[in-house]
């Protein structure tokens, strides 16, 4: 550093007595090393600082109108130096204080934040407004400034750049610069520095994954309105309050290099070193994101992510994959195996979902993927090692597998009933599903051995039961293990010489028996999970009480002293949803079940017992 000024320099931007509060009596006291600019140059912020305190609290008041368009303009054109040597000048928000950067980056932060929010609910502030228009107009370089801290030393720095820059993305919608994009994308392709690309993907990420109505049912509507006092805008434009655009602009900005992007980082994995861990974990998180449903992205946007997935499948066999980036894996295969929200629903399956299927199917049967599960840290055999083990590990790794083996029996099943028109192929087609049954067969046979030697579970029961169990503490991920060997278990029965042990492995009935048992039979459970879109059992039990209607013989003697009981919840359950319907309380149209549930319970009164029919 060059020998100090003896003179205090002029600092635009700043001034008056504001300062008093922050112990600043004179002209370098209290002054350290950070709060010094170029040349030696004193940085007076402490007015900037107060001025930003001011502005954050208003608008955690949801309005600006107290502050004139001057006051809230000059924190964000930067602090204007006057210096003997060099004139005017405005110093980086690199240079500036630690604390300081801190302050400015979480007030453009919220300010975009508050601003989208308004903006969704249709009525913005107008000092809000028009701050948030001159930020996006990037007059004074503030978004170059933010990828710079991609590299900052400082993680908190580094961290809240990263969210401050995505809010900026979203608050922009379709006006984005590409070259902002650009700079990101090139960050995460050529740079080796693990901070410096966890940045530049967690910001594209954080947009993906950003959701236009994100209000909590007890929330209060109101908390993001503007004051009955404020100057409001009011936005009638549909269009204004969908973020879809700047979405899209991010994926396209990712799909020309993401072939590359994908290779960099398969190396990555495949030779793990901890440094790198965060960074990869980062970019497994972006992949789903973007493949989630929950990014409402179109089908064409996001086809192009489904590639190279089956070498990642792979690197399930590196023993040097830790148990965290095997967690992130799975949760990743499990996201493109959306069965109980998408594929469940769907009449033809994508090829992808397909491929990935058939991979993990092949990989858990012939390459005895289950063995190389890190349970307790270690690599092999489960792992090694003592302690309880990694469950959520467990649990998606069991997902994963009933999730392939569904997709696998219904993309057959598919191509069956596409050929039933037929005839002379139908023999072919019963050959397949016999092959097809012994493949899956297998499979299920190595995930109940698996699950049986990680958890104290009764070598004899079935996985029909289990399955309950496992995923007791997750509602989504049992419901849709629980669809997913229901689906399983109908389009392998409707052969007559179905393995009888397989029938038994895959009882939807017991199943069912099961699961009321962990819910102790309430049917208001069963209510919840009904009106809740958390999970997919309304899916569940449509198919339920359609299978228990056409295989009543069956349900019955699975069922055993439970019938009783069992009857019993779907009886209490159908006169809690009359009940709802009647008031035009019930959410959709539960018709079809209140349907099926009258037709149940009218055979649990006659119990004729009809011989078994598998459809």
């Amino acid at each position: 550093m060059d020998e100090p000024v003896k003179k205090k320099q002029k600092v635009e931007g700043g001034g008056g007595d504001e300062g008093k509060g922050h112990g600043i009596d004179t002209p370098m006291q209290g002054v350290d090393e950070d709060d010094m600019g170029v040349n030696g140059t004193e940085v007076d912020d402490t007015a900037i600082d107060q001025e930003l305190l001011i502005i954050q609290q208003h608008i955690l008041n949801q309005c600006l109108c107290p502050l004139t368009e001057t006051c809230l303009r000059k924190p964000f054109q930067g602090v204007k130096i006057v210096s003997e040597n060099q004139g005017e000048f405005c110093i980086p928000l690199v240079d500036w204080s630690r604390d300081r950067i801190l302050c400015f980056v979480s007030t453009l932060q919220l300010l975009c934040e508050v601003a989208i929010k308004q903006n969704v609910k249709g009525a913005m502030c107008t000092r809000i407004c028009e701050i948030c228009d001159f930020v996006v107009r990037n007059e004074c370089g503030l978004i170059e400034q933010l990828i710079e801290f991609s590299s900052h030393s400082d993680p908190f720095i580094c961290f809240a750049a990263s969210r401050a820059l995505s809010a900026f993305l979203i608050v922009t919608k379709s006006h984005v610069n590409p070259t902002w994009l650009e700079s990101l994308t090139e960050n995460a392709l050529i740079t080796t520095q693990p901070q410096k690309i966890s940045f530049s993907l967690e910001v594209i990420k954080h947009v993906i994954e950003w959701k236009d109505l994100d209000t909590h049912p007890l929330e209060d509507n109101t908390d993001n309105r503007p004051p009955s006092s404020c100057a409001v805008v009011n936005l009638s434009d549909p269009e204004s309050l969908d973020t879809s655009q700047v979405k899209c602009l991010c994926i396209r900005a990712l799909e020309a290099k993401w072939p590359a992007i994908v290779k960099k980082f398969d190396g990555l994995i495949a030779s793990y070193l901890n440094e790198y861990e965060s960074t990869i974990v980062t970019f497994l998180g972006l992949w789903e994101a973007i493949i989630s449903v929950k990014a409402n992205l179109s089908v064409i946007d996001t086809k192009p992510f489904y590639a190279d997935l089956d070498s990642f499948v792979v690197l399930l066999n590196n023993s040097s994959v830790p148990p965290g980036i095997w967690k992130h894996l799975l949760g990743l295969f499990n996201e493109v195996l959306c069965y109980g929200s998408t594929l469940a629903l769907q009449d033809i399956l994508a090829e992808e979902p397909c491929a990935l299927a058939h991979l993990v199917v092949r990989s858990v049967k012939d390459w005895h993927l289950l063995d190389m599960l890190p349970y307790r840290g270690g690599s092999g055999r489960f792992g090694g090692g003592a302690g309880d083990g990694d469950r959520p590990l467990l649990q998606k790794m069991a997902l994963l597998v009933l999730k392939s083996v569904a997709v696998t029996v219904k993309e057959t099943r598919c191509d069956s009933s596409s050929d039933s028109s037929l005839g002379s192929e139908a023999d072919d087609v019963d050959a397949d599903m016999a092959v097809i049954e012994r493949s899956i067969h297998e499979v299920l046979r190595q995930l109940d051995n698996c699950v049986k030697t990680l958890l104290p579970y009764h070598p004899e029961m079935p996985l029909a039961q289990w399955v309950v169990q496992i995923f007791a503490d997750q509602d989504d991920a049992l419901i849709e293990g629980m669809v997913c060997c229901l689906d399983v278990a109908v389009g392998l029965f409707y052969r007559n010489t179905a393995q009888l042990d397989l029938r038994r492995t895959l009882s939807p009935a017991m199943t069912f028996v099961q699961f009321l048992q962990a819910v102790s039979h309430d049917p208001d459970v069963l209510l919840d999970l009904l009106v809740s879109n958390e999970t997919c059992f309304l899916l569940y039990l449509l198919r339920l009480l359609k299978f228990v209607r056409r295989n009543w013989a069956e349900f019955v003697a699975c069922c055993g002293r439970e019938l009783d009981d069992t009857m019993s919840v779907l009886i209490r359950l159908r006169l809690a949803i009359d009940r709802l319907v009647s008031k035009n309380l019930f959410p959709y149209n539960i018709n079809p079940v209140l349907r099926l549930l009258v037709k149940c319970e009218q055979m649990y009164e006659v119990n004729d017992e009809p011989h078994m029919i598998y459809t």
